[in-house]
């Protein structure tokens, strides 16, 4: 896929702080794609969609989310809404079909259970990218590198705990993506035991 007009988008919309995340992210994105054997231009197309409405009003964000007919739990709340807005955007005004991309930018925030390989690494490239800085990236950047499920799930677990203690609204796909993730690891561990 052609990725020139993402780009000019983003070159005439975007404010210049947002403009270092998303290539941020599709530089780390890239890095781990290629470690985990992902598709490139895929991950490339998700990344540059990811936040291209991250920037909108509230106002526009919902009326958004009103023209999409998306859940009115993404009313008022750009954090979660933004990922579901691009993700309709990217199937109704630029064509993309590819359910693996689609569901990479509508979940970047949040996870969902039984995330594809690119899902995991635009979730991943998100949180880890070198601009983010918080308590623990240093950890989950390493972790990363070395597993991609083990990195979710330490990212989703302390994404949950940092919702709670902050008294904000948790999206139940981020507590179904980690319980997933954990379920699949212990039937995994299972099975090499015997």
């Amino acid at each position: 896929m052609k990725t020139d007009y993402i780009n000019n988008y983003i070159e005439k919309n975007i404010s210049e702080k947002r403009k270092r995340h998303i290539y941020a992210v599709k530089d780390t994105a890239l890095k781990l794609a290629s470690l985990y054997g992902a598709d490139l231009e895929k991950v490339e197309t998700a990344v540059l969609f990811h936040d291209m409405f991250k920037e909108l009003s509230g106002q526009e964000m919902n009326q958004y989310i009103k023209h999409f007919n998306l859940d009115s739990k993404y009313l008022n709340n750009s954090n979660l809404a933004h990922s579901k807005i691009a993700a309709a955007v990217m199937a109704k005004d630029y064509e993309i079909t590819d359910e693996d991309i689609l569901n990479a930018v509508s979940y970047h925030t949040t996870g969902r259970p039984n995330m594809s390989k690119l899902e995991k690494i635009i979730y991943l490239a998100d949180a880890i990218e070198p601009n983010r800085e918080y308590p623990g990236v240093e950890e989950l950047r390493k972790a990363a590198f070395v597993n991609l499920d083990d990195a979710c799930i330490l990212s989703l677990t302390r994404t949950i705990d940092y919702v709670q203690s902050q008294n904000s609204i948790l999206d139940e796909d981020t507590i179904k993506a980690r319980d997933y993730l954990k379920e699949m690891k212990r039937l995994k561990e299972i099975v090499d035991e015997q």
